[in-house]
């Protein structure tokens, strides 16, 4: 039998050298680098680059900051690191992170909004917000605005008609409720200056300390950044008479954590859009169509928020959204204002009622019942729904239907249920039934978008 060959100690060393090295950190790699030739040409192999730029910067192709192909993925990682070296490297990871998440997403469910994300920003228009604001930019801030300057809007609205064209390609989202229609978009640097000095000179702050980040362009909606201390707030009803405003991400997470270098603050806009791409990638919010019009719905999709039903066949999944915009804080009775969703649809197998089975049913009645707390503040009873009675058929699309209500305390509900008549209400097939609205909570959120 052959005497297999042997292999050479040389070859030993050089799998045990690139087996060591895999294992450090990039700094530590270039260090070792520098050690002797060997050292640097097992530091140097693109392999091991490769790992670094996937696992640090989600990076497949050498590519750099702009999108410009490189030669090797050395070289695509030096870049990165030297267009961002102004910054802690953890946070600039951080920030590539998200804003591929939101892109991923993008892609996958809503690409109509990829357009309208603009470029990053350059160090220089950044400094030139600071400078003519008077503001100093928490380092996240800098850095998401160095991924991506904001939105352009894609939609327009014809005031004359009230119709929208296009979609509502807002990042954030939004909702709808009677004839008010809020959908917000991250503003880009040049729009953030002006619209910063538009609502000082309206809302006279006392200190110019505030910026406004995001914003609704059809029912005004604003969310404010504090530069000094890192928190994101939107304008209540009494924003331009009392400057009343409600922090829009838990207090607690806004802090500051120091290291040997700097202080790498942690301020709400990145938490705030991490927090919504989560509630985006897992489902909690999803996007709407209606007539043609797309767009990301705040009302959230599953439980606690969301609750569903099903009664003889008719399934109701209802949930409410907090509206800030018209919650005011300085009245007792009507602190908060919430807005709920009701989406209402038959079963593939039709509606059983009596032992009957019926291909279609029609609401004729609703009765809510409105709660503050264990209190009923409300106890509405009338035809219809927002003056319609939605005839059901099974495999029909949901219908959707959004009201608004009041509640004086967090946390409230809202539960109750529809009288529908079996068949339509032209053509009665049978006595009516009741369908349950099951209870969902109207809460004040931690975070509020």
């Amino acid at each position: 039998m052959a005497t297999p060959p042997s292999i050479e100690l040389e070859a030993i060393g050089g799998l045990a050298l690139h087996t060591i090295i895999s294992k450090l950190s990039p700094s530590e790699a270039a260090a070792v680098a520098c050690a002797n030739k060997r050292f640097n040409d097992c530091a140097s192999d693109d392999s091991l680059w490769s790992l670094y730029c996937s696992n640090e910067l989600g990076l497949n192709s050498p590519v750099d900051p702009i999108g410009n192909p490189c030669p090797n993925f050395k070289a695509a990682y030096g870049a990165w690191r030297q267009a961002y070296g102004m910054y802690p490297w953890p946070l600039v990871k951080r920030v590539k992170n998200v804003w591929d998440r939101i892109r991923a997403w993008l892609t996958a469910n809503f690409p109509e909004v990829l357009p309208t994300l603009r470029k990053g920003a350059s160090e220089a228009e950044l400094n030139e917000l600071e400078k003519s604001l008077k503001v100093k930019l928490p380092l996240p801030t800098r850095v998401l605005y160095r991924f991506c300057d904001g939105q352009n809007p894609c939609c327009d609205i014809d005031e004359s008609s009230e119709t929208i064209a296009g979609n509502l390609c807002g990042l954030i989202g939004g909702y709808s409720y009677y004839h008010f229609l809020v959908n917000v978009y991250l503003l880009p640097l040049s729009v953030i200056i002006n619209e910063t000095r538009d609502i000082t000179r309206r809302v006279k702050f006392t200190r110019p300390k505030y910026i406004v980040m995001a914003a609704s362009y059809y029912t005004e909606k604003m969310f404010f950044l504090d530069c000094e201390v890192g928190q994101l707030y939107v304008g209540t009803k009494n924003l331009l008479r009392t400057r009343e405003m409600m922090p829009c991400v838990p207090n607690e997470l806004i802090t500051s954590v120091h290291d040997s270098r700097n202080a790498l603050q942690k301020d709400a806009m990145l938490l705030w859009l991490e927090e919504h791409v989560r509630r985006l990638e897992n489902g909690i919010i999803k996007l709407r169509e209606e007539e043609n019009i797309r767009s990301i719905s705040l009302f959230h999709e599953q439980p606690p928020v969301c609750s569903e039903a099903t009664t003889c066949g008719v399934q109701v999944r209802a949930s409410a959204v907090f509206i800030p915009e018209f919650s005011d804080l300085m009245d007792e009775a009507r602190k908060y204002m919430f807005a709920y969703s009701i989406r209402m649809s038959l079963k593939p197998e039709g509606c059983f009622v009596h032992g009957m089975k019926f291909d279609s049913c029609q609401l004729y009645w609703r009765h809510w019942i409105i709660k503050s707390g264990d209190d009923v503040v409300a106890d509405p009873n009338g035809e219809g729904v927002i003056g319609q009675y939605p005839l059901l058929r099974p495999g029909q699309k949901e219908f959707v239907y959004e009201s608004c209500t009041t509640c004086p305390a967090s946390p409230g509900s809202i539960e109750g249920y529809f009288t529908f008549i079996p068949g339509s209400l032209t053509e009665s097939k049978g006595a009516p039934f009741e369908v349950e609205v099951p209870r969902f909570p109207l809460v004040l959120p931690d975070y509020i978008f």
